[in-house]
């Protein structure tokens, strides 16, 4: 019992944590002066994936063997596959019950039905469209070289891992140079009161970097315990360690982004719910793909690969989606199912 008491505890601290973080990140942000996007895809990314990274390091540099090192590779993994598909499905649901909310609120003020309350409406014009699926070109190619290296062995595969911190690199100029704000939408509206110093209508630098910092934190400490309750909770559950680790901790692992992106599309922030993900995976494409490839051998199993092959199969069908202007919150929502054909294909692999 006291397993699962941690696990609503660690949860409900992720979730304050993020409210706090979120805030903070679009202060900083603005002091700063970089691009609405880039607050997401960059400030709001690194400090959702800062954790996990981390992790990576620790387990290539300090696993006492192979196999323990390889929990660093399987993170590497189920990061980007947790977020291309329960991320994503996450963020569009939330979508739907916001508009639907959204509906029987003016049904119930006007009484004449309005809104989009079964998701058919798209995420916006084909520029909108065109910009969601920058951040996945750049991921997709990325991450098929990330597994076809796991297929192979040669003599020089470990110093390609700069590569993966030189794309990185890359990624992060572009989106930092980048500006996207002289666009007027609906969702930029005025930075709410940092929550620190909340009569204060310009908050002092000192008072958004300590919120940064902090929540960052405590997001990690509240991280890594949620993970340990789910590696603990698994077995209780009938579970094996292998598909635990496969299988739920991917999702506790990237459970701040995906409590980032509820939080901000409840705000009405839905571009940078979306870019917050979209950064996030490029981070864990890259940082983590580069630490494995330095410290291990970088071979994947059955499962690996499985994982890297539905993960994707989920960006492709969100390109398309994209490329097509018909991404929809129901479509968006779809890429959850990705996870689900995971799990079943999981069975088969591991039995």
């Amino acid at each position: 019992m006291i397993h699962f008491v941690l696990l609503i505890v660690c949860a409900v601290a992720i979730y304050l944590s993020c409210e706090w973080f979120v805030n903070a990140v679009e202060w900083l942000g603005e002091r700063l002066n970089v691009g609405k996007m880039a607050v997401g895809t960059i400030l709001a990314a690194f400090g959702t994936a800062l954790p996990e990274s981390v992790v990576t390091l620790v387990a290539v540099t300090t696993g006492a063997n192979e196999e323990a090192k390889n929990i660093g590779v399987g993170a590497a993994m189920g990061g980007p596959l947790a977020l291309a598909t329960v991320a994503y499905g996450v963020t569009g649901a939330m979508l739907l019950l916001k508009r639907r909310k959204e509906r029987a609120l003016v049904l119930a003020t006007t009484g004449m039905p309005a809104g989009d309350p079964d998701g058919v409406e798209a995420l916006g014009d084909e520029k909108d469209m065109k910009r969601l699926a920058k951040d996945q070109k750049w991921f997709l190619p990325i991450f098929i070289v990330k597994v076809a290296l796991g297929l192979v062995a040669f003599a020089f595969k470990p110093a390609l891992g700069l590569l993966f911190f030189g794309a990185y690199a890359v990624y992060f100029w572009r989106e930092i140079r980048s500006d996207d704000d002289g666009e007027e939408e609906e969702e930029d509206e005025g930075l709410e009161p940092l929550k620190l110093q909340p009569k204060a209508a310009t908050p002092a630098t000192w008072a958004v970097v300590v919120q940064s910092l902090a929540t960052v934190v405590v997001i990690f400490f509240a991280s890594q315990l949620f993970v340990k309750q789910l590696d603990a909770i698994g077995p209780m559950l009938g579970l094996s360690a292998a598909v635990t680790a496969l299988l739920l901790s991917p999702i506790a692992t990237e459970l701040p982004e995906i409590m980032n992106a509820i939080i901000w599309v409840r705000q009405g922030k839905t571009r940078l719910a979306l870019a917050n993900i979209s950064g996030s995976m490029m981070i864990q494409a890259t940082v983590p793909s580069g630490l494995g490839l330095l410290f291990t051998t970088w071979k994947f199993d059955g499962a690996l690969l499985w994982a890297g092959l539905i993960t994707m199969a989920a960006i492709v069908y969100l390109l398309l989606t994209m490329r097509a202007h018909k991404l929809t919150p129901g479509r968006l929502s779809v890429a959850a199912l990705f996870y689900v054909v995971f799990g079943l294909g999981l069975i088969p692999i591991l039995a």
